[in-house]
């Protein structure tokens, strides 16, 4: 076949030839963007690819392709020539060649390299009427290249500046491959020539397209020969093969091997069966078969793969209950290499004390007899941090000892600043510290924040007229930790009072994704085939549903993480209440309505609250 000069390239599919009449039909032009070359570990971002990666490599349609251009860095132009040929299973299915005019001056060190003249480019087409024929040919197929980054930066950038949407292939280097197939014994060097005469190739690289693109063609069969020896036999094993992946990640991969495909937590386990990791995912097997590829770089993870035996699957009906199972085996197991979600028993809380003169305390456990409190914290520091922020709005006194009615004691430096009311020498009756000390502490925490609010509101806008702005900066700090905690608290104590609810959402295959909540723990989980009412698999949840008996405090029976995550989803668009046993509610003057000025305190500067106060 030869090559197009016209004005359109010449595509064959067999043995018959055609010209493509609309090559634009069917290729959806985009808004133009500006164009980054990237290394080729980020030329594989193939969430929208139509090729599965656990397809064998006899099965899948490779477009081996060459570029010739005038040199320099990708911007959108360049392009002097391109050959295409369609593959699969060692069957050629199609060819696309074509010159195409850059719109400037060759070089003529590239005329000596290629034999492209300007005379033969001034008739054949720009490379805005080339791109959809090429778009199209390169539809549903693996992407080759030798030396792909370089050619795929081309024609990315082409894309990007004339408008049209980059598929996102996948992409496979045969240079890339060549390194990790061949020894230096066998090749002195990667270049294609080399691989060329090496594999014998029936046709030789003669820094023409097509003629280069053929003879890739004959390197990609030689080099997929040489993969069954690795254990390579898909496509995204060739592709993550070609990568850097690790000696131990290329030794233990054969763990993700018959996983399922399905919602559910998986878990490295040692040769002692110990839980080493514990992960979610939508789909088990996919994700396990990521930690053996080039992207995994921590370090951490290396090391769990070095000393990881096997893989335990445990599917679940949907991502939710993948997530709590998650959360509730890293709790039991605390294994060794994750980090998030180890200790839910370490979380404390700020709670108010059932003295006199109450003061707020740091504890680990909250007793029936607590009333008034906040939390759960992640650490003793936040819980601090809150604790600083109350005692900044309102005359709580700092001291640990336990006040009489009866007896008073030397009160401290803080009283003689006027920073306490001195309840210690009772300067305060115990009626007169708790309407102002303790009961704005308890309305913070259970309904309404905005005394706290303004007194730290007010304190900011003073420091900050006074130009002291790393203290401004510090009762900021506060301000948030009293809205994180207190929108977090009134949030929980929303869904954990119902004794039960129950909740669906459109599964993705069809039918219903159903979750029976009690208490803010996940008691049931199911999903309703499609085409069936959900309602009978709703019953067989609630028959066969976890028991969960009311208990105290915003998190009775189940960690806050837990019952958080049960929260976003509920809380999602497409979510929908089935049944509830009580009202979801929040407190209408609560902390909720203050997330706004808590995301300015968590990202603002001080000068941004001054205007809050109300």
């Amino acid at each position: 076949m030869g090559r197009a000069s016209g004005t359109s390239p010449v595509v064959t599919a067999g043995t018959a030839e055609t010209q493509v009449s609309d090559p634009t039909a069917s290729v959806p032009r985009v808004a133009r963007a500006e164009y980054v070359q990237e290394a080729l570990a980020g030329l594989d971002r193939t969430a929208g690819a139509g090729v599965d990666p656990a397809l064998p490599l006899y099965a899948t349609t490779f477009v081996v392709v060459d570029l010739e251009t005038t040199g320099g860095a990708p911007d959108g132009g360049g392009i002097t020539e391109i050959g295409a040929v369609k593959v699969r299973g060692g069957e050629q299915l199609g060819v696309l060649a074509t010159l195409v005019n850059p719109g400037v001056p060759i070089p003529p060190f590239i005329t000596v390299l290629t034999g492209i003249t300007q005379a033969m480019l001034v008739p054949a087409p720009p490379i805005e009427q080339v791109l959809p024929s090429f778009l199209e040919f390169i539809d549903d197929a693996v992407l080759v290249a030798h030396n792909a980054p370089y050619d795929v930066g081309f024609l990315k950038a082409a894309c990007a500046k004339h408008g049209y949407r980059w598929p996102n292939p996948r992409v496979l280097d045969t240079a890339a491959l060549a390194r990790r197939v061949l020894t230096r014994d066998e090749v002195p060097n990667r270049k294609l020539g080399t691989l060329a005469a090496y594999f014998r190739t029936a046709t030789q690289p003669t820094h023409r397209a097509l003629d280069d693109a053929r003879a890739t063609v004959d390197v990609l069969h030689g080099l997929i020969a040489r993969l069954g020896g690795h254990r390579v036999d898909t496509v995204g094993d060739a592709i993550e093969f070609a990568r850097a992946v690790t000696p131990t990640q290329r030794r233990k991969r054969h763990l993700a091997e018959g996983l399922p495909k399905v919602p559910g937590v998986y878990i490295f386990r040692a040769a002692d069966d110990r839980p080493l990791y514990v992960g979610t995912s939508g789909d088990i097997a996919t994700r396990v078969r990521n930690y053996f590829t080039a992207g995994e770089k921590r370090a951490r993870i290396s090391e769990m793969l070095a000393a990881a035996e096997r893989v335990e699957a445990v599917e679940c009906a949907h991502p939710l209950e993948a997530e709590v199972r998650e959360l509730r085996l890293i709790a039991a197991h605390a294994p060794p290499y994750n980090r998030r979600s180890k200790h839910p028993e370490r979380m404390v809380w700020l709670k108010l004390t059932d003295e006199a003169y109450p003061r707020l305390s740091v504890v680990r456990n909250l007793a029936p007899t607590d009333t008034a409190y906040l939390g759960p914290f992640r650490s003793k520091q936040a819980a601090e941090l809150a604790a600083a922020g109350f005692h900044d709005a309102v005359p709580l006194r700092q001291c640990t000892h336990r006040l009489s009615r009866r007896t008073t004691m030397p009160a401290c430096a803080l009283a003689e600043l006027g920073r306490c009311p001195a309840p210690c020498e009772h300067r305060i009756t115990p009626e007169e510290y708790d309407h102002r000390a303790a009961a704005p502490f308890r309305t913070a925490t259970t309904s309404d924040p905005q005394v706290v609010v303004d007194a730290l509101l007010a304190r900011i806008e003073v420091l900050s007229r006074d130009q002291r702005y790393e203290e401004a900066a510090v009762v900021r700090s506060r301000l948030a930790a009293v809205l994180r905690a207190t929108v977090r608290m009134q949030r929980l104590v929303g869904l954990t009072r119902i004794a039960e609810l129950a909740a669906a959402r459109r599964a993705p295959q069809g039918g219903w994704e159903l979750a029976l909540v009690r208490h803010g723990r996940l008691a049931g989980a199911g999903v309703s085939p499609p085409g069936v009412h959900p309602r009978p698999t709703l019953e067989a949840i609630r028959a066969t549903a976890e028991t969960v008996l009311p208990g105290h405090g915003p998190v009775p029976r189940a960690s806050a993480e837990e019952t958080e995550r049960i929260l976003s989803w509920l809380e999602r668009p497409e979510t929908r209440l089935v049944e509830m046993s009580a009202g979801w509610a929040s407190p209408v003057t609560g902390a909720g309505r203050f997330r706004d000025l808590l995301a300015k305190a968590e990202n603002g500067g001080s000068h941004q609250l001054s205007t809050e106060r109300s």
